[in-house]
């Protein structure tokens, strides 16, 4: 018995294989034992055709190794006999080379000095990826993977150059970039306040409402650069009278609108106002 590592030849160009196939095929021969051994040394790979194949499913093709026997016979040494091809079908994955854009997704640990955050969220080049190759694998990935991003008390801007993570088994993949850039912009943050009137809206027609608080007061916190942007005018408050009837409460929920960017988070106080109806 022989046995030859294989090629495929002819397949359709528009096509490419989904992943590895068979490697090597066996052979028995009837020869002289020159010959034999010959031929076991050669190193010589056995072309097989693949432009004729049965369709199994969406990518799976295969075809009977009886129809290549005269194929294989002409790549044999003279003198070399072929018997019998021991594998009698095989199977090839086949589909179109396909390419398709796919987000990057961050991996981070950042944790900054006291007092300090990032300005805007933190930004990634590219932030999406161009990845070539065979339908079936393709197919099976929507985003891909950065590698982490570590970084200790950060108190000034960085930018960080980090490996694209590419899927396990996958290695047959073109990609359009193997590294992502992770920037951010950081800076000292501060505290400020505001007292802000509130409304209460759906309040039905005939119920006279009195609160014990006419303001609430709205901390916010800023970055130091934008602190002096920051105003009255950007807060609203409101008390949604149906809330606290739909929920049986015996005080009103002040809820913030923000007209800004530049605030990191907030918070209210009192959260709770207490009310009573006039009759």
């Amino acid at each position: 018995m022989l046995t030859f590592p294989i090629k495929y030849d002819k397949i359709p160009q528009d096509k490419i294989l989904q992943k590895n196939p068979t490697k090597e095929i066996d052979i028995l021969v009837k020869s002289s034992g020159f010959n034999i051994i010959s031929s076991r040394f050669s190193n010589k790979s056995i072309q097989l055709n693949a432009n004729s194949l049965t369709k199994k499913s969406a990518y799976k093709y295969y075809f009977l190794t009886k129809s290549q026997k005269n194929t294989i016979q002409k790549q044999l040494l003279s003198g070399v006999e072929l018997q019998e091809i021991v594998l009698d079908t095989i199977y090839l994955e086949i589909g179109s080379l396909i390419s398709k854009k796919v987000p990057l997704i961050p991996d981070l640990e950042i944790y900054y000095h006291v007092g300090y955050d990032v300005l805007e969220s933190v930004s990634i080049e590219p932030d999406s990826l161009i990845i070539s190759g065979p339908e079936a694998q393709i197919n099976k990935i929507n985003d891909i993977n950065l590698e982490l991003l570590k970084l200790e008390d950060v108190k000034s801007d960085f930018s960080e150059k980090v490996s694209i993570l590419m899927p396990e088994k996958m290695h047959s993949l073109k990609v359009s970039s193997e590294f992502a850039t992770v920037t951010g912009k950081v800076e000292k943050f501060t505290e400020g306040s505001f007292e802000i009137p509130f409304k209460v809206t759906n309040l039905p027609d005939g119920i006279d409402l009195t609160t014990l608080h006419k303001k609430v007061e709205v901390v916010f916190v800023v970055g130091l650069s934008n602190f002096n942007k920051i105003d009255k005018s950007l807060f609203e408050v409101a008390c949604d009278y149906n809330i606290t009837k739909d929920n049986n409460l015996g005080y009103l929920l002040p809820k913030v609108t923000v007209k800004s960017n530049f605030i990191k988070n907030f918070k209210v106080v009192p959260n709770k106002i207490d009310f009573l109806i006039q009759k």
